[in-house]
Order: structure tokens, then sequence, then C-alpha cells
């Protein structure tokens, strides 16, 4: 805390959507008891707030930071390593600064390709040259430079230390408060704080658990895109064939996707214990195909059923991992050739 006694509040939006910016507004009303504790000491998505504010800082000023968004590109390196040293307490807040979320899904391809596609091929772009976003770019009036865009995206705790998470993409605002209110209650009234590296406003047991749609033993032959079939209301998708990560992914969020027929993509990471939530929810399709064979069939003929089943699956790569290639046993692809050198970030003093 500063003289005037109010800990201090900071917030960034690394590579992300803006998601959760909106979401911490919609803690509603609870919003003017955060303004009455807090004042602002960087929040650019709702104040004018400069760099040259922070680095004016002492070490430490910040009583709390929440940091969304995955490290993409060296502005996103430059501004969490300084509000790291500039913060007490840093919270990874999102699926992004979890676990690299939807960014780091282009760790399945190359920095190269990703700007390929976006400048170059991407049918809706006009750009005859051909050209390209470079760091330096010299103009009459001096040297431009835009962040340098990184050949992997990291999440939050692969690049400065974390002290607690806060998953969902994006958080579910009743999650958010609670986990201020003992925030708030630490800086002002003494009370205490949970312990470093906790994952805060998450459940401890499957998605499936906290779903009150109806389970039974599941026998799936094929699978189906969301728009393929109408599901039946009250049954769990995933035995409709309509795949839900719910039993690789940690509750918290009450099930809200399922309840409206559109299956749990993941957002609240991996089950405690689970080191890969891809290779958990993979083991989980694999457990309830639907392969039976009829007499007189050979290996090779349920091998030809489960691949048949295992190709309706479309992109296995960006639904089993779409939040958390970043913390995977894959991380990235493996590529041919050599991507161009990353520079170190600025150190800022």
């Amino acid at each position: 805390m500063n003289a005037n006694g109010k800990p201090k509040l900071a917030m960034y939006w690394a590579s992300a959507c803006g998601g959760c910016e909106i979401s911490t507004l919609n803690i509603g009303e609870h919003i003017l008891t955060v303004d009455a504790v807090f004042d602002l000491a960087f929040f650019p998505c709702i104040a004018d707030f400069k760099v040259k504010d922070v680095l004016g800082y002492p070490d430490g000023y910040i009583d709390l930071c929440l940091i969304n968004g995955a490290i993409r590109n060296s502005e996103n390196e430059e501004m969490v390593r300084l509000l790291r040293r500039k913060s007490k307490l840093l919270v990874a807040f999102g699926s992004c600064a979890y676990e690299g979320c939807i960014p780091a899904l282009s760790n399945l391809t190359t920095r190269d390709a990703t700007l390929r596609a976006a400048y170059l091929d991407n049918p809706s772009i006009d750009n005859p040259a051909g050209t390209l976003p470079q760091p330096h770019t010299a103009v009459p009036e001096g040297d431009l430079e835009i962040p340098f865009f990184y050949h992997t995206v990291k999440s939050l705790d692969q690049v400065v230390d974390v002290d607690y998470t806060i998953p969902g993409c994006p958080p579910e605002p009743h999650q958010i408060w609670a986990v201020l209110q003992v925030v708030v209650a630490a800086l002002t009234q003494g009370g205490s704080l949970p312990p470093k590296g906790v994952l805060l406003g998450a459940g401890s047991v499957a998605v499936c658990e906290e779903c009150a749609l109806a389970k039974h033993e599941k026998a799936v032959a094929r699978f189906y895109r969301p728009y393929q079939i109408r599901p039946e209301p009250g049954l769990c998708l995933l035995e409709q064939g309509l795949i839900c990560m719910g039993p690789a992914t940690l509750s918290g969020c009450g099930a809200l996707c399922p309840q409206v027929g559109m299956g749990c993509r993941g957002c609240y990471g991996p089950l405690p214990g689970a080191e890969d939530q891809g290779m958990r929810m993979l083991t989980a399709i694999a457990s309830i195909l639907d392969v039976s064979g009829r007499p007189g069939d050979n290996e090779l003929d349920l091998e030809r059923k489960v691949e048949a089943a295992a190709d309706t699956i479309v992109d296995p790569a960006g639904t089993f991992y779409r939040f958390s290639m970043a913390h995977s046993l894959l991380r990235r692809a493996r590529t041919d050739g050599v991507e161009a050198a990353v520079p170190q970030p600025a150190v800022w003093s």
C-alpha cells in the first residue's frame, strides 16, 4: 500500500481476446467495492495509463496484478517482466495466461507460416507487394518499432514467477469476486492468503461431476460436429457422439456449456495429477469407442473400425489441446528449417 493506505491494483492484456477484461467488469455491483478498496495503478483497457507510469513505481509498489493473455511477442514479455518486478502478487488470469489457450495453437506450425497465413495466403487480404510486418522500419521521421512476433507462444508461468492462477475462458464473474474477496481481506484486514501456486476459483473434480446431464454406459461408433445433429436434451453429450472435454477438465464453471448443448471445450485446465489434458481426453475417447466386432472379425477389421471412428473427429489437436498446448507434453510441433532469431527483451529499470 502507498501513503493513502489503499492497495494498488493492475491488469495487463497480453495475447488474448479481451474477454477476461470484460469478465472482470461483469462482477456487477461488486466493482464499486473494488473501486473503494483499490487504487488503479495500471489498467490500460479502462483508463489512460502509460508504460512510463509503471517504470516510475518502486519495485513491489503494486499489491495485486492480474495478467491475462499468452506471451506471443516481445512486448508481452517485456511488460510481464516489468509488472512482475513491480508487483507483490502476480496472478495468471484466464486460460491464455494459464495454459496458452487459442494463441498457443499456432505452436502447431511456425512463426513464418503463421505470418504467411495472415498476410499473404489469406483470401481477404489485398497485399500485392507481399509486405510482412517488420520489427524495425525506417521512415523520414525516424525508426518505427513494433513488437517482435515469437516462434513459440508461452504461458505466463513459462516466462515469470506466478503466485496464483485463475482459470477459465474467461473466468466466471462469481469466481473472480470470490478470489478478490480473499485478497482484499488479506490486504486490508490482515487475513491470510492461500498458499502460493494455488489454482483459485476452480473445483477439484471433473466437469462431468458437476454436470446435470444424465449419464449412462457409453458406446460411441462415430462423432459429430455441433451443427450435424440436434442433441437430445438432458442426455450426456459425449454419449450422443458430441465431443465434450468434461472427463478431462477441472470443474468450477458450473458445467455451463453442456447445459446449453455445447460440449465442454476444456478451458478450466486438466484435472489434478493429469500431466497432459489432451492425452487424458484421448484415453477417455478410447474407452467409449464402440468397435465391437462380428463373428469372424480379426484384429485388422477392428483396427479399421477404430480408425473409421477416429476419422470422424475433426482437428484432433485443435480439439484436445484447444486450451492447453503451451502446458502440454507437446509444447509445440517440431519444425524443419531455421526460424529467425528471437531478440532478448529490453531490460527496463
